[in-house]
């Protein structure tokens, strides 16, 4: 397990922390594999809940922009394909999943939330998700299924920041808590995760989430593999410095 991801397992509880808060846990190549790994672990070993948090200020920043110059193409191509592994285990892990989020989350780590059955946020934070401003489709179906098409268009299309308040209205959170809140929030997930059987679970969960991994996959691929990927990054960061 990688010092940027810490793992804990109790009592069918597994928590998973992002560990860069020097890097505002943005997503490294290095923190992508971990996940992968933790989550295709986790549906192996008894795990009923699976919890993802953030260390430091804020709970995830996104991909990891930080060489992306000096990288290949094919480089950064195959790093937003590792991104939409790990979030397709997350959508469709056989157990119940938990993101806590707080303070800035932003792109991928967006995505993160989405893809979790139970997406709780601290007052006070705030979700962007950027990417088709350099024109990568990420995580694009798990969005509109959250919070249907006109309103996933809209924030996806105007790349805007949008608060706790409205992602719960929205139903891309499914609750709002304080932070000293989270322990108790974490055990009545654990419990409601317990009442039911593994086989229960995961026949709950393929009765209520659309597959749709190899057309995802399939989109997200074409736009990353279209020509250019490197300048429409460099575009984007030189608008947002």
């Amino acid at each position: 397990m990688s010092d940027e991801l810490l793992r804990r397992h109790e009592n069918h509880v597994t928590r998973l922390t992002l560990n860069r808060p020097q890097k505002a846990n943005a997503l490294s190549a290095a923190l992508v594999e971990a996940l992968i790994d933790a989550v295709e672990y986790a549906a192996t070993d008894g795990t009923r809940l699976l919890i993802i948090d953030g260390a430091g200020s804020h709970f995830c920043a996104g991909f990891d922009f930080t060489d992306a110059q000096a990288q290949s193409e094919g480089d950064l191509a195959l790093r937003f394909i590792r991104i939409e592994t790990l979030l397709q285990a997350l959508y469709h892990a056989p157990c119940a999943t938990l993101a806590l989020a707080h303070g800035r989350v932003f792109g991928a780590g967006a995505d993160i939330i989405a893809s979790c059955s139970m997406r709780i946020a601290a007052p006070g934070t705030t979700f962007r998700m950027p990417g088709l401003r350099f024109g990568v489709v990420l995580g694009t179906r798990r969005l509109m299924q959250r919070i249907g098409a006109d309103k996933g268009r809209e924030i996806l299309s105007t790349s805007r920041t949008f608060n706790a308040q409205e992602a719960l209205a929205t139903g891309f959170l499914t609750d709002i808590a304080e932070q000293d809140a989270w322990p108790a929030t974490t055990a009545d997930a654990s419990a409601i995760a317990e009442s039911l059987t593994p086989a229960a679970a995961a026949a709950l969960h393929r009765r209520t989430v659309i597959d749709s991994r190899a057309e995802d996959m399939a989109e997200l691929a074409r736009s990353v593999s279209t020509p250019g990927l490197k300048e429409r990054i460099r575009r984007y960061r030189e608008t947002t410095k």
